[in-house]
């Protein structure tokens, strides 16, 4: 029996359950659909900003846009030696970022882009894919203004999918599937908009008052 395709309504309704699918290389053509017995989760007010990262951030070294590059973002997440992006996965999120559902950060140098992270919104739920980085730091930027943009946007809670070592630095933690199943619940029952900031992204000064208020 061949799975279903990969659709974004597909996408949408496992994301909705607590599922998420994944490729085995960027070559493959079978997609798992993944539910771990513990899950990542960014406690939006417990982001940790170090003092090398404020410095970062202050020092204003990337030019900073939302939903300007979705396709480059998914590109350079997937241009590593080993990536779970393939095709279908590229091509899916693409549609759901035109329907409204996929957003991204992008970080450039010029008209170069370093760096960026993108993921899937539904109600008060942003569920984070993957990040890239071209750049010292370039991945936390992306962090730190997705995170504030989450918060302006009166999100309830951002899924990492995974825990590793360098979100644990940053504040993510591990919880349980049982509790990350509640907590998508809530999330779900209520509504957030990952636009209601504007288009203009914050200053840095911006940023980092209002994340050492709340962290």
């Amino acid at each position: 029996m061949h799975a279903p395709p990969l659709t974004p309504e597909l996408v949408l309704q496992a994301y909705a359950s607590g599922v998420f699918p994944m490729a085995d290389s960027r070559d493959s053509a079978e997609i798992h659909w993944i539910d771990p017995l513990f899950r990542g989760i960014f406690p939006l007010n417990e982001f940790h900003l170090s003092r090398s990262l404020k410095r970062r951030v202050r020092q204003d070294p990337f030019r900073i846009t939302f939903d300007q590059d979705f396709a480059g973002v998914v590109a350079g997440c997937a241009a590593r030696d080993e990536t779970w992006i393939n095709t279908a996965i590229m091509r899916t999120y693409g549609a759901l970022h035109r329907a409204g559902f996929a957003h991204s950060i992008e970080l450039r140098e010029g008209a170069e882009l370093v760096g960026g992270v993108y993921g899937v919104s539904i109600g008060a739920a942003f569920f984070g894919e993957s990040m890239f980085s071209r750049r010292p730091d370039a991945s936390k930027v992306a962090l730190v203004y997705l995170i504030d943009r989450l918060r302006q946007g009166r999100y309830r809670l951002f899924d990492t999918q995974f825990l590793t070592p360098h979100l644990e630095s940053l504040g993510a933690r591990e919880i349980s599937r049982a509790r990350f199943h509640r907590l998508l619940r809530a999330a779900l029952s209520q509504g957030a908009d990952f636009d209601a900031a504007g288009p203009t992204p914050p200053s840095p000064a911006q940023v980092l008052q209002r994340m050492t208020q709340t962290s």
